[in-house]
C-alpha cells in the first residue's frame, strides 16, 4: 500500500476577509474532490486572509498511480486561476 501526501501553498489575491478566503478555498476543494479521489484539508495559515496551505492525501497499491494523481492535482489547482500556487511538496509513505 502506498500513501501519497501533497501540500500546496497558495496566495489568494483579492481576498479582504476570512469569508472571502473560505469561499475561494471551498471552490477549490469542491472541484478537486469531484475530479480526484483524494482527501483535502486546510493545514496551515488559517488566520491569514491571503494565504493558505492545503493538504491532500490518497492511497493506492501503485506508487506510480499516486504520483500521477498528485501531479495532475497540482496542475488542476494551478489551472483554476483562483489562487497563485507558491510552493508544492509531495511525499510517499
Amino acid at each position: 500500500m502506498r500513501v501519497g501526501v501533497c501540500t500546496i501553498e497558495l496566495r489568494l489575491h483579492g481576498c479582504g476577509s476570512l469569508k472571502d478566503k473560505r469561499r475561494v478555498l471551498r471552490s477549490i476543494k469542491d472541484r478537486i474532490r469531484n475530479r480526484f479521489n483524494v482527501s483535502i484539508a486546510e493545514v496551515d495559515c488559517q488566520d491569514k486572509w491571503q494565504a493558505a496551505v492545503l493538504g491532500f492525501s490518497t492511497v493506492s497499491n501503485d506508487q506510480g498511480h499516486v504520483s500521477r494523481t498528485m501531479e495532475r492535482l497540482i496542475s488542476a489547482v494551478e489551472g483554476m486561476g483562483l489562487a497563485e500556487v507558491v510552493d508544492t511538496e509531495i511525499g510517499f509513505y
